[in-house]
């Protein structure tokens, strides 16, 4: 009896198990298309260490608003526009725009939307740290290699209420492919003749002097450890690194400090539709001469290699969002939120990314 009793408890104990069982399986089928969307929505974005801090935040900020996440590598802007072109990433973030001889490498149309501005700043290391000026002609003349001293009779002679040190200069500069640098660079060929001659713009360029640092962060880094040297950053990297930022001269020869105001003032400008501009060496009697606009470049066409439109429109809302309630985190940040028109024309390049050719936002 005892026996038939166990083998009856059995029975029952197995037959409850199976309906456990039967549940469980039941609700791992319901929670996996949930984990399968989750997988779906998480974008992949590289590029640009310019605004690294400022998506750093944007893109924390929206996945605890949406659940989307964003998996963003600050790998410079060159690196950036690499991978979208082969197309391993959803976006790409850059400070560069495209060329039109680079766009027409491109598997297909390429959009430049605009996210913010920011300054790129001359930053120093020198004893006590003064707050120096700086002419078109001193930074062309240290980054050319042919100002090599502090106590320079050009620097000393803007400089006047500053002990300079009889100490080398030490140029650091990007090792990477990078939108900071084209800037940098773009604005220095527009400034002096011979850096155009000799150098030119772009993301990469063969430096005439100096050491390499790999990201804003890299050359920050550098500059920080280095007595006598300077470099050229985003300005959230000098502030984060407790670096001076030097005042330069802009077009209308006023020394201007970089700022959010000053940077704002740059871009003042007739703005072209498809954003792709320089607004280096501003007209601007009160703008900032090094700023630029950093953009997030992606696809106008979003069904290609096997993408779902549900990953297109992620994209999209995204986008919207970095253009419209999440530019409130541009300012602690140090970088210039859009202007009005830069909106705009933001809204205008956004509306148009389709999906089999039809738009993607109503």
């Amino acid at each position: 009896m005892k026996g038939r009793k166990r083998y009856r408890w059995k029975a029952k104990l197995s037959e409850k198990m199976k309906r456990l069982l039967a549940k469980v399986g039941m609700g791992l089928m319901l929670f996996l298309p949930f984990v399968a969307m989750a997988e779906e929505i998480e974008l992949l974005g590289a590029g640009a260490t310019f605004p690294y801090p400022l998506y750093t935040k944007m893109f924390d900020v929206y996945y605890k608003t949406t659940g989307v996440k964003v998996n963003y590598q600050s790998i410079g802007s060159g690196g950036g526009q690499r991978q979208l072109i082969n197309r391993t990433v959803d976006f790409g973030g850059s400070d560069a725009f495209m060329k039109d001889e680079q766009l027409k490498e491109a598997p297909g149309e390429i959009l430049h939307i605009p996210i913010c501005l920011g300054a790129v700043v001359p930053t120093y290391n020198l004893p006590g740290n003064p707050k120096l000026k700086f002419t078109p002609e001193i930074l062309s003349g240290i980054f050319l290699g042919k100002i090599n001293k502090w106590n320079d009779e050009k620097i000393s002679k803007i400089n006047p209420d500053v002990d300079l040190p009889d100490m080398a200069i030490i140029v650091v500069h990007r090792s990477d492919g990078s939108g900071t640098t084209f800037i940098w660079t773009d604005y220095l060929s527009k400034i002096s003749n011979e850096w155009k001659e000799k150098v030119g713009a772009g993301t990469s360029v063969n430096w005439p002097a100096g050491i390499g640092g790999k990201g804003n962060e890299g050359v920050a880094g550098l500059v920080r450890q280095i007595p006598g040297s300077i470099g050229y950053v985003e300005l959230i990297y000098a502030i984060q690194n407790n670096l001076p930022t030097g005042l330069v001269m802009n077009k209308s020869g006023k020394f201007v400090e970089p700022s959010i105001e000053t940077v704002s003032y740059s871009a003042n400008v007739q703005l072209p539709d498809d954003m792709r501009i320089s607004i280096t060496d501003t007209e601007s009697k009160d703008g900032y001469p090094i700023s630029g606009f950093t953009w997030i470049l992606v696809y106008k066409e979003q069904n290609y290699g096997g993408r779902k439109k549900e990953r297109a429109e992620a994209l999209v809302k995204l986008l919207w969002w970095m253009t419209h309630e999440g530019q409130k985190y541009t300012k602690p940040l140090h970088y210039a939120p859009l202007p009005p028109l830069s909106v705009e024309k933001a809204e205008k390049l956004i509306r148009s990314i389709t999906y089999n050719g039809k738009p993607l936002l109503k």
